[in-house]
C-alpha cells in the first residue's frame, strides 16, 4: 500500500504542476495591474478599460481551451494533453516578456488563459482516473489547492518583482509540469478505451503497487467501458444528459457567487477603499484561501461533497451580505456609477466612517474566501471530475469548462459595470441571493459520490 500511493502521490503531483500554473496566470493580473497603471511608457499603461480586459481576456482564453481540452482529452489522451498545454502556457509568457504595446499583452494573457482552460479540464479527469475511491476526494481537491497556491505565489512575488520578471518566475510550473509528465502513466480508463489492455496493466501496476489485484480492476473498467464512439441521440438518455446537467450548473454557480471579481481585482478593491498595505492584504486573502482549501482536502473523504457544498455556500452568503453592509454605510444613498474611473468611491462617505468600520471589509472578504475555499471553490471540479460517463468525459467536461470559463469572464468583466449600475452594495447582495440559491441546489440535484468508484456513480445516473 506504501508504494502505490507513494507512486500514485507522485503521479498526482506531476499533474497538479498544472493547477499551479493555472493559480499563477490568474493570480498575476493583480499585482500587475496596478503596477501598469501607473508605468511611464504609454504604450504599455493601462486606463480602467484595458485594465479590466487584461484581467477578464485570461477567460476568454481559457472558454476556447476547454473546448480543445474537450477534443484533445479524448483524441490524444489525459497524459499527452497536459504535455502539449505547457507549450501555450510557456509562450504566453514569452509574449507578456518581450511586449512593446498593449495588444501584446493582452495576446500573452489569452494563451496563458487556453492553456488554463485546458489545465482545469484535463487535470481533474486524470487524477480521477489514476485515484483509487479512498483517496480520490483528497487527491482532487488537491487541482482548487494547488491553484489557489499559484495565486497566492503571484500574490507573495508580485511584492517584489516587476512585471516582466514575474512573468519570468510564473513560466516555471509549466516546464517543470512538461519534464515530470513524461515519466507517468497514461490513466488506465483511457488506455481500455483504446483497446490497450497490456499497457493499462502496465499503468495499474505503477500506481497501484505489484501487489494489488491489476486483472480484477481491469475487468472492473471493462465493464464500464463501451468502445463505441458517442452520438448526440444519446444526449437524450438520462445517464449522460443528467451528469451533464449538474456539471453545468454546478460551474455556473461556482461563478456567479463573483469570487473571479474579488480575486482578480482584489490589490485593487483594497487600494480603492483606502488600505495603505493593499498587496499584503492581498496576501493574506490568498494565504486564507490556500489555508481553508487544504482543509477541505484532508477532509472530504470523511464529510462528503453536499455538506462542504452547504457549509461554503452558507459562509459565502452571509459573508457577501456583510460586506454589501459595509458599502450600504459607508456609501450613504449614493449611486457610484457618476465616476467609472473608481469603483468603490469611499472618499465621498463622511470623514472617517470607513476607517472605523473598515474590520467589517476585511472579516467579510476573509470569511468569504474561506467560505469559498472550503466547498464550492474545490467541491465542482472534484464532482465533474466523477459524474460522466467514459464515453461522454471530453464532451461533457469541456461543456462544463466553456460554462464556467464564459461566466468568469462576464463576472470579471463586467463586474465594474454592475458596480456602476447596482451600486457597490447591491451587487454584492445580488452575489448573496446567489450563494443561497447554491444552496438549494446543492439540496436537490447534486449527488453525493463520496466512497464510490466510478464505475458505481455511472451506475447510478444509469438506475436513475
Amino acid at each position: 500500500l506504501r508504494v502505490q500511493n507513494k507512486k500514485l502521490y507522485l503521479a498526482t503531483f506531476a499533474a497538479v504542476l498544472g493547477p499551479l500554473s493555472f493559480g499563477f496566470v490568474l493570480g498575476y493580473s493583480s499585482p500587475v495591474i496596478p503596477e501598469l497603471r501607473k508605468i511611464n511608457d504609454p504604450k504599455l499603461r493601462l486606463d480602467s478599460s484595458q485594465a479590466s480586459w487584461f484581467g477578464s481576456v485570461v477567460t476568454l482564453g481559457a472558454a476556447a481551451g476547454g473546448i480543445l481540452g474537450g477534443y484533445l482529452v479524448d483524441k490524444v489522451g489525459r497524459k499527452l494533453s497536459l504535455m502539449l498545454c505547457s507549450i501555450p502556457y510557456v509562450f504566453g509568457y514569452v509574449v507578456i516578456i518581450s511586449a512593446q504595446n498593449v495588444w501584446m499583452l493582452y495576446f500573452g494573457r489569452m494563451l496563458t488563459g487556453l492553456a488554463s482552460g485546458i489545465t482545469s479540464l484535463v487535470v481533474p479527469v486524470y487524477i480521477s482516473e489514476v485515484s483509487h475511491p479512498k483517496v480520490r476526494g483528497m487527491l482532487g481537491s488537491c487541482v482548487q489547492l494547488m491553484v489557489v497556491t499559484g495565486i497566492l505565489g503571484a500574490y507573495v512575488a508580485g511584492i517584489t518583482l516587476k512585471w516582466r520578471w514575474l512573468a519570468v518566475l510564473c513560466s516555471f510550473p509549466a516546464c517543470i509540469m512538461l519534464l515530470f509528465m513524461s515519466f507517468m502513466p497514461e490513466t488506465p480508463r483511457f488506455l481500455l478505451n483504446q483497446n490497450k489492455r497490456s499497457e493499462a496493466i502496465a499503468s495499474l501496476r505503477f500506481l497501484r503497487g505489484p501487489h494489488a489485484d491489476h486483472a480484477l480492476e481491469c475487468r472492473q473498467i471493462e465493464a464500464s467501458v463501451q468502445e463505441e464512439g458517442l452520438n448526440l441521440s444519446e444526449f437524450k438518455n438520462p445517464s449522460i444528459y443528467r451528469p451533464l446537467l449538474i456539471g453545468v450548473a454546478l460551474m455556473f454557480f461556482q461563478q456567479v457567487t463573483g469570487i473571479n471579481a474579488v480575486m482578480f481585482y482584489a490589490e485593487t478593491i483594497f487600494e480603492d477603499a483606502n488600505f495603505k498595505e493593499s498587496r499584503m492584504a492581498s496576501v493574506v486573502v490568498g494565504s486564507i484561501q490556500v489555508c481553508f482549501t487544504a482543509v477541505a482536502a484532508l477532509i472530504i473523504d470523511k464529510t462528503g461533497r453536499k455538506v462542504l457544498l452547504y457549509i461554503s455556500g452558507i459562509i459565502m452568503a452571509l459573508s457577501t451580505a456583510l460586506f454589501g453592509l459595509y458599502f450600504k454605510i459607508v456609501l450613504p444613498d449614493r449611486n457610484n456609477s457618476s465616476n467609472p474611473e473608481v469603483w468603490f468611491t469611499l472618499n465621498s462617505a463622511s470623514p472617517g466612517t470607513e476607517s472605523s468600520i473598515s474590520w467589517l471589509a476585511v472579516v467579510s472578504l476573509g470569511l468569504f474566501v474561506a467560505g469559498f475555499a472550503l466547498g464550492w471553490g474545490p467541491v465542482p471540479w472534484l464532482v465533474i471530475s466523477e459524474i460522466f460517463p467514459l464515453k461522454a468525459r471530453g464532451i461533457s467536461s469541456g461543456a462544463c469548462v466553456l460554462t464556467n470559463w464564459v461566466m468568469a469572464f462576464l463576472i470579471t468583466k463586467e463586474f465594474n459595470d454592475f458596480i456602476g449600475f447596482l451600486t457597490s452594495y447591491g451587487t454584492f447582495w445580488l452575489f448573496s441571493a446567489f450563494c443561497c440559491l447554491n444552496v438549494t441546489f446543492t439540496a436537490f440535484c447534486v449527488p453525493e459520490t463520496k466512497g464510490q468508484t466510478l464505475e458505481q456513480i455511472e451506475a447510478y445516473f444509469r438506475r436513475s
